[in-house]
């Protein structure tokens, strides 16, 4: 089975994380929120990866990312490993419009309402930005 490595990472701002809402024409885990990140090339590791997507898909260079993955996930042939990124020069924008159709700055309390790429991105969220307020 082919694995398809996958590297992305999750802008903290104050008690928020951006997220990206994944085009509905797109063939992987289309109309849900996702990280913003993307494959690692051949020959390229997962931090040149995650520097490159970064500036690809949302206009920025990362400039502290935590060392440790916060999140890995392994789902069948995908292998996703999720870095917290707390400091970038750019304002985020949407670069690659084919790859989402939004970008959105969300709370742990709004996260909980969005239809995710993956579960353990409630989680995720909640343990970058705290637990946020009960959902009504």
């Amino acid at each position: 089975m082919t694995v398809h490595r996958v590297v992305a990472g999750v802008l903290v701002r104050d008690d928020r994380v951006l997220l990206g809402h994944r085009s509905p024409s797109r063939r992987w885990y289309p109309d849900v929120w996702d990280v913003v990140g993307g494959h690692v090339e051949p020959g390229e590791d997962e931090r040149t990866a995650l520097l490159r997507e970064l500036r690809e898909e949302i206009g920025v260079e990362a400039t502290e990312v935590d060392d440790e993955p916060v999140l890995r996930v392994e789902d069948g042939g995908l292998s996703l490993t999720v870095h917290a990124v707390r400091a970038w020069e750019g304002e985020p924008r949407n670069a690659e419009p084919e790859e989402h159709d939004e970008l959105r700055w969300v709370s742990a309390a709004e996260v909980r309402g969005l239809r995710l790429a993956h579960p353990s991105y409630v989680g995720l969220v909640q343990r970058l930005v705290g637990p946020g307020a009960a959902a009504d």
